[in-house]
């Protein structure tokens, strides 16, 4: 890379990790891996890693980032969440990518389509997050109906969405029996995939006992989803009350913890650029937020929020000790009051490693994992880890 700021991403563990996955929930035949917003953040190159640790199936949200998988990989595969239009879906065809129907409008322009081969379909249920899929019986029972009629459309599976935990709430049960509703006239036997459950719905219930594919989210690059739960008087009372409330609402069992033991797999690196020594009253960067109190050395450090750390990062470690960023964070650099002991060309830490946790580094920001991973802008080159093997992705 030109500048010394980089993403490194250790396929390793991200291997390590979906085996342990499927160590600990072995019940499924069909492992996704969710790659959508450029997996995460990680970038495209993750997926054979993922597919070596045990994912069989790959899950995207557009026929854009399915194509730019089969970069990487030719026969895994692929499923699109969001419905395609209706003029691309011969590429999804040539493409081997599998699309959603979500509607039964959807599926009647498909049925008048000359399809040049076969088009593999998921049925997406809208359970009760009201953003996509069929809401009727009658419709899907005419959807399963007709496509039996065509012989170039293959419904090879079924899906819905869990809008929350289910922990403390009943709409995980409502979204259940609601999708039992929806589907009570079909043989789910019939269809070779049915899928419901994202990363946490699946180390937070038992397998729904119809479904042979689950979902891996943000529990693939290294979020175990265990939730801690807190102590102390308030905590107790909450705790009561919540009690109360899953006895009342016959709200089902579920579990907190889990025995996963997963890492993240990404440390966000860059270098200090320059150094300058400021005097008393001397201000720093725009606004002259940061003033000053008495002689102090700034590090100038080639990262910004055009590269997608958060405007309110706090923090950054440079030869394993913590320093402060000052100063109004610009769109391309920071500053950072540093020590006699960090020179020019030291490496810088922003996120990663065992103190700039992402959890730790998210929730100090006041955001969420989601968002860190994948607010990494595209102009940080990725390198990637394998067996001590280093490969640049440059963009």
């Amino acid at each position: 890379m030109y500048r010394q700021t980089y993403l490194e991403v250790d396929c390793d563990i991200l291997e390590d990790n979906i085996k342990n996955i499927r160590e600990n929930y072995p019940e499924y035949k069909y492992y996704f891996g969710v790659v959508k917003g450029n997996a995460y953040g990680h970038g495209s190159y993750i997926i054979n890693s993922l597919i070596k640790g045990g994912v069989n199936y790959l899950a995207v949200s557009s026929l854009e980032e399915a194509i730019a998988l089969r970069n990487y990989n030719k026969e895994i595969p692929i499923l699109v969440f969001e419905p395609i239009n209706i003029e691309y879906v011969e590429e999804a065809i040539k493409n081997n990518i599998t699309v959603t129907v979500s509607s039964i409008e959807y599926f009647r322009e498909l049925m008048n389509l000359h399809l040049s081969n076969i088009l593999k379909i998921h049925i997406k249920i809208d359970s009760g997050m009201s953003r996509l899929g069929l809401t009727s019986n009658k419709d899907l029972e005419e959807l399963i109906s007709s496509a039996k009629t065509n012989t170039k459309i293959l419904v090879e599976g079924i899906y819905s969405h869990f809008a929350t935990t289910g922990v403390n709430d009943k709409h995980w049960d409502n979204q259940l029996d609601r999708f039992k509703e929806i589907t009570k006239n079909v043989n789910l036997n019939d269809i070779p995939i049915v899928h419901l459950n994202r990363s946490i719905t699946l180390v937070n219930h038992p397998k729904i006992s119809f479904c042979n594919g689950t979902r891996l989210g943000i529990v693939m690059y290294g979020m175990a989803q265990s939730i801690t739960k807190p102590s102390g008087l308030r905590a107790f009372l909450r705790n009561l009350k919540n009690d109360y409330r899953k006895k009342k609402l016959n709200i089902s069992n579920t579990t907190i913890t889990n025995n996963l033991n997963l890492k993240t797999a990404i440390t966000l690196y860059s270098e200090v650029m320059e150094i300058r020594t400021i005097k008393e009253n001397d201000f720093v960067g725009y606004g002259a937020s940061y003033i000053s109190t008495g002689k102090a050395r700034i590090a100038t450090i080639p990262i910004g929020y055009a590269d997608g750390i958060p405007r309110n990062l706090k923090h950054v470690m440079i030869n394993n000790k913590i320093y402060n960023i000052v100063g109004t964070m610009c769109m391309d650099m920071i500053c950072v009051v540093v020590d006699d002991n960090v020179k020019v060309h030291d490496k810088v830490i922003l996120i990663g490693g065992d103190t700039l946790t992402v959890k730790k580094v998210s929730s100090e920001c006041g955001t969420s994992s989601y968002t860190l991973f994948t607010n990494i802008s595209s102009r940080v080159p990725r390198v990637y880890k394998e067996k001590n093997n280093y490969t640049e992705i440059k963009y």
